[in-house]
């Protein structure tokens, strides 16, 4: 098909193994951890998950995290990153796990203050989540390599302090229950990953910290605010 100006990149994530991850669409679940929820100033309880989005072209491999404009509170959220190798609407959870090609370790950089701005106003996140490179993300590992992780250690230190310190068991909603809830309301397809939300301890970020985002069985992610 001739296209009247030249086609975007296709945006990808490399793989542990080699090879590139195409990505599609970008989902994110809020408040996914009972201790977030409550230094967020929420209530835990098991209410209905809720969804915002960032962009394919915000997930970036290369270990640096450009300090963005326009905000003096920028926070770090490590989150298990989940990668669709098949979609579908209305999947069951006992079938949602047949849909994963892997897992990576991701981060939900947020402009804080601007999401404030925005939750104060009653208008959307995306100011604060979705801007340029806000997803700092590592190699994917294949679900046929690690399994599906339900628990393990998810940890984030800042230039060797440690603030985030939980675990992928103690998510509100699992995995399989995150694809099942978004397949009712999206179509999902090859190629959508989701962010899985972040345990407690998010915080600011200058230039100059290193990050160092881990999750039990897939590595740590290195990443210099710059």
């Amino acid at each position: 098909m001739d296209t009247v100006i030249p086609p975007p990149p296709l945006h990808t994530i490399p793989t542990i193994d080699g090879g590139a991850f195409p990505v599609r669409r970008v989902y994110c679940i809020g408040r996914n951890y009972a201790a977030h929820a409550r230094e967020m100033g929420h209530d835990p309880d098991r209410e209905p998950p809720f969804f915002f989005q960032k962009n394919p072209d915000n997930l970036d491999p290369s270990g640096t995290f450009p300090y963005p404009p326009l905000s003096s509170d920028v926070h770090h959220e490590v989150e298990l990153l989940v990668a669709l190798a098949t979609g579908g609407s209305n999947i069951a959870a006992a079938d949602a796990l047949d849909h994963v090609w892997g897992y990576a370790v991701a981060l939900d950089m947020t402009r804080r203050d601007l999401q404030g701005e925005a939750k104060a106003r009653g208008r959307p996140w995306e100011i604060g989540k979705a801007f340029e490179r806000s997803a700092p993300v590592g190699p994917l590992h294949s679900a046929a390599t690690v399994g599906h992780p339900a628990r393990g250690a998810i940890t984030l230190a800042v230039s060797d302090t440690p603030r985030q310190q939980g675990d992928l068991a103690q998510m509100i909603w699992s995995v399989p229950e995150i694809i099942a809830d978004l397949s009712a309301h999206y179509a999902l397809a090859p190629g959508d990953v989701i962010l899985t939300g972040t345990p407690a301890g998010v915080g600011p970020v200058a230039q100059g910290d290193r990050l160092e985002a881990s999750i039990a069985g897939l590595g740590t992610l290195s990443v210099r605010v710059v």
